[in-house]
């Protein structure tokens, strides 16, 4: 292990003013790149259903799936820590929780994350109490978007604040190692990280949270169908690998022999 690995417990004492970058991947290459490029948490995300696999929505990603890419990312690393997503349906019961997480951290991760708050409480009750290091995921919860019609954001009304910077200190109290905020109102995400120490990723929720994470993808340009309106620019990949298309066709390289 890297002697600056970055740990759990590292995530959980993270300064505040300290810059966190978090970016997502899903095989060996871009989990390697990442690394070396110096990205602090690697989060093998169930986005992959989306980004990867051509799905339209997370809902379908399966344990299969996430065992898969965490065992590719992880082979790739030496300094960052990777968390990874619980897909949908693999923590419907605590057990089944804590069952499924040994899974990932034997595949590679550092962390797990179950998304939701009240709701999760046994959950992420029973993966503190099994040892196991989480990340909470509060604001819209991609994995119930057929239940809310859509992704809606969260903490815009007086009550939405208060009840998601109750459940923001609970999940400290149950050991949390972070707290991801997507599509939170700006200023409530503000509140929400004031009002706990561990530190909060944000995704949609403006400038004040303790750091940022992103789909890489989405900054690369890869998947030009689908831009969230927070991605302002990227990298134009898919634009490029169609030029170089074009040009490896005109050069006559396609041709036999």
């Amino acid at each position: 292990m890297s002697s600056d690995r970055i740990t759990p417990d590292r995530l959980r004492r993270w300064p505040k003013g300290k810059p966190l970058l978090s970016l997502t991947a899903y095989d060996y290459p871009l989990g390697r790149i990442l690394d070396e490029a110096g990205v602090d948490l690697i989060h093998v995300g169930d986005s992959l259903g989306m980004v990867v696999l051509g799905m339209p929505d997370t809902t379908g990603v399966t344990m299969a799936d996430m065992i898969r890419a965490t065992e590719a990312v992880a082979r790739g690393r030496k300094r960052a820590m990777i968390s990874a997503d619980l897909p949908a349906g693999s923590y419907d019961t605590a057990e089944a929780c804590v069952k499924n997480s040994r899974a990932l951290l034997a595949a590679g991760a550092d962390a797990v994350k179950p998304e939701g708050g009240e709701e999760s409480r046994p959950q992420w009750v029973a993966l503190g109490k099994a040892g196991i290091p989480w990340i909470g995921h509060l604001g819209m919860l991609p994995q119930k978007v057929k239940e809310e019609g859509g992704y809606k954001r969260k903490g815009k009304s007086p009550e939405e604040v208060k009840k998601l910077i109750e459940e923001a200190r609970e999940m400290e109290k149950a050991g949390a190692c972070a707290i991801v905020l997507e599509l939170v109102d700006p200023e409530a995400a503000t509140r929400i990280t004031g009002a706990v120490a561990v530190p909060t990723i944000g995704i949609g929720a403006g400038k004040g949270t303790t750091g940022q994470i992103r789909v890489t993808h989405d900054l690369l340009g890869w998947t030009p169908w689908f831009k969230p309106g927070f991605v302002k620019k990227d990298l134009g990949f898919a634009g490029k690998i169609a030029a170089m298309v074009k040009g490896f066709r005109r050069s006559g390289s396609a041709g036999p022999g």
